[in-house]
């Protein structure tokens, strides 16, 4: 799976040539290769590796659905503006073609070494004319009581015109014959989404799972009766998902339930079919489809492989990563799980996943039952289904509080989710504000107001991540809780800005987005080149899921063109080229990729002292550096100057980051990755943050034992 690599790093680029730049959705390509390497990573436990092939699959339907849609869209309206490293929209959609083809290669071969590893671990994918006479008659019982009920057998003929295929649907198609008058026609099966793609057949010794469309196809005769199948195939369409709203609407709501009514017919932009279906199939379907300008691949493997995690089972622990034992802070624990006190005495952080998200629930449970809480307000972006933040905000308003809760409609593919909350919440008393139209709300912020004597005390919550307690199970992130009173100042200017369009002159500490977010970081990276041109140290650290903004990387070209050392931690795209002689020779990047998804954002500048100092500037925030975070979004950057917590995110978080080899890639200057070399010993981020609490929250019990990097490791 590796990719052919071009040495560029001793070749000159000129800051203004559009070389400088590696193309955004190629680079999102990579990163997507890279979750696959870890999918076929003998080192991760087996259904884990089956884990990262779903993912690998469902990352690439998202991405067609949404940015190759994009492109799509631009080439039908005969865009040929060029991106800012030189491509046109259909060189973009021709480039990534081919990546995608070479990409679903590498799925194909990594599928069929799972399945065969899996098949002697004793979970088996068969086909129904495999099975025993036991597994057979259930198989045959099953699909008459749960199976025949749900299915449509579709003859096409002009009486029968070819039906709308849904967004990620998977079909059977059949060419059928009737041998008494010759009749031939054509024949579809929508593969129901609401039963299980694979099928689990009981059995004492192995675990045999039985794809739907097999059972489908074994049973073609009592669908289409009368009927002999000629030939037959599977094909899987994907449909453009983007959302087009009107910004003159007079109400968001119905705009958005209108949109997503429409985005269900969105014009299809790839279609798959399975490797030996045959061409006059293919034709027809191309041609009903109206898809001849839309991708196709042949798959040599499975279709719709998103759904293979259904063979992931939680009995088969000895297949799975050994369990995590979620700590809940010693601080807060030290508070009789008080977690307003633990924050009046001092600021704290608490790491997601390996500290609880349950911190953040309680902190706003214990606001909604606190008679001394005057108000609560809270961005919402995106949620889980039966949502403990939600409820609490409920509780909050029915004990009289104010409750305002800012709900994202734009957050995609939760859009429907968000307009459900935002109805519930408001049929509780909730104030429920939807943001601006021409911006996402994509800022995590909680407000607390409670009444303290005479005095009002303000109580904030800085995420790096939604508050979705089932993504804090396996996203890393960042929880700030702080009394600090300026912070608070701006947290409520932030969300008067949010509410009623009120942009504040001026912030204390805060910085945002649209307004002064990229400005700041602008200025920070100059403030560390004047540190070089001074013989100062300078450094900067910053950890990010993408790095896209032109005008952030040209100024980090410039910083290391001065002197600056700059390390960088891009999970996902990044357009950045590290490495390159006269441009970015004092860049590296690295990008980790293992059994925790990489999602905190964390900035620190050397300010004149290097890093780790105890003079640095430390920053949280909710924004990656790309052009819609930075210009299209409502985004904060949160100041972090309590001495332990700036310590935590500096001298562990970064510091281990900096130190992982076991999950670590390091960027090449022509955009490739190549995967550290690691061994048993090989420093793990996640091992280390899954044995050590963190700095800021691990109580006075703790405070002897206080967490330490390996010498060996430590960056110098």
């Amino acid at each position: 799976m590796a990719s052919s690599v071009t040495d560029i790093s001793s070749k000159r680029i000129s800051l203004r040539s559009s070389a400088r730049y590696l193309n955004r959705e190629l680079s999102w390509l990579d990163f997507n290769l890279r979750v696959l390497e870890t999918a076929a990573s003998k080192k991760v436990p087996l259904l884990e590796r089956v884990r990262f092939l779903s993912i690998s699959a469902s990352n690439l339907d998202e991405f067609y659905m949404v940015r190759v849609a994009g492109l799509a869209g631009q080439v039908m309206e005969g865009v040929t503006d060029r991106t800012k490293d030189g491509l046109t929209p259909s060189q973009q959609l021709e480039a990534i073609r081919d990546k995608v083809r070479s990409l679903l290669d590498s799925q194909y071969e990594c599928e069929k070494e799972l399945f065969s590893l899996c098949k002697k671990a004793g979970i088996k994918i068969v086909t129904p004319e495999s099975l025993d006479r036991a597994g057979t008659k259930w198989l045959s019982e099953w699909f008459s009581k749960k199976l025949f009920p749900v299915l449509t057998p579709l003859a096409i003929d002009p009486a029968h015109p070819f039906p709308f295929i849904q967004n990620g649907s998977l079909v059977c198609a059949v060419q059928l014959g009737r041998a008494e008058d010759g009749k031939r026609m054509k024949g579809l099966i929508l593969l129901p989404s609401q039963v299980e793609r694979f099928i689990r057949v009981p059995g004492k010794k192995k675990t045999l799972f039985v794809p739907i469309e097999k059972v489908i196809e074994h049973n073609m005769k009592s669908l289409f009766p009368g009927f002999e199948v000629e030939d037959s195939g599977i094909f899987q369409v994907a449909r453009d998902s983007l959302l087009e709203i009107d910004e003159d609407a007079e109400d968001l709501v119905e705009t958005f339930e209108t949109a997503l009514k429409l985005r269900r017919g969105g014009s299809v932009i790839r279609v798959d079919v399975n490797v030996d279906m045959p061409d006059a199939i293919v034709d027809f379907i191309m041609e009903k489809l109206e898809a001849r300008d839309a991708h196709f691949f042949r798959i040599k493997g499975m279709l719709g492989l998103e759904s293979v995690k259904q063979i992931i089972l939680d009995e088969r622990s000895d297949l799975l990563y050994k369990r995590m034992n979620i700590r809940y802070p010693e601080r807060v624990r030290e508070f009789g799980g008080d977690v307003i006190a633990s924050i009046q005495q001092k600021d704290f952080v608490v790491h997601h996943p390996y500290e609880s998200f349950d911190v953040v629930v309680e902190f706003l449970k214990q606001a909604a039952a606190d008679p001394a809480v005057v108000a609560i307000k809270q961005t919402l972006y995106r949620t889980s289904e039966d949502s403990p933040i939600v409820k609490r905000l409920i509780e909050a308003a029915e004990a009289g509080k104010s409750v305002t809760a800012m709900v994202e409609l734009k957050a995609r593919f939760d859009e429907e989710a968000n307009i459900r909350w935002a109805h519930d919440l408001e049929d509780a008393g909730v104030q429920v504000v939807y943001g601006f139209i021409d911006l996402k709300t994509h800022a995590k912020v909680s407000l607390v107001v409670r009444r303290e004597g005479s005095d009002i005390r303000t109580y904030a919550h800085f995420g790096t991540g939604n508050y979705h307690p089932v993504n804090a199970k396996i996203y890393t992130d960042l929880s700030y809780f702080t009394a600090d009173e300026a912070l608070g100042r701006d947290a409520a200017k932030l969300f008067n800005y949010m509410t009623g369009y009120a942009t504040p002159k001026k912030m204390e500490k805060i910085f945002f987005s649209p307004v002064t977010l990229r400005p700041k970081i602008l200025e920070l990276i100059r403030d560390e080149i004047d540190h070089a041109k001074a013989g100062r140290p300078a450094v900067i650290w910053a950890k990010m899921n993408a790095l896209v903004d032109s005008k952030i990387i040209n100024a980090l070209y410039a910083a290391s063109s001065s002197g600056v050392r700059i390390e960088l931690f891009v999970r996902g795209i990044c357009c950045l080229r590290p490495g390159v002689q006269g441009l970015s020779e004092n860049i590296r990047v690295k990008s980790i990729v293992g059994r925790f998804l990489e999602h905190s954002r964390v900035v620190c500048f050397g300010a004149g002292e290097g890093l780790p100092s105890d003079g640095c500037k430390v920053f949280i925030s909710s924004a990656d550096w790309m052009p819609r975070n930075l210009d299209r979004r409502v985004e904060s950057l949160v100041p972090i100057e309590n001495p332990t917590v700036k310590k935590q995110l500096v001298e562990q978080v970064m510091v281990a980051n900096l130190n992982d080899v076991a999950s670590s890639w390091e960027m090449r200057s022509d955009g490739s990755f190549r995967k550290l070399k690691r061994d048993a010993d090989s420093f793990s981020a996640h091992k280390y943050f899954m044995t050590n609490p963190s700095l800021s929250g691990r109580g006075k019990a703790l405070a002897e034992s206080r967490p330490v990097m390996p010498a060996e490791f430590v960056q110098e």
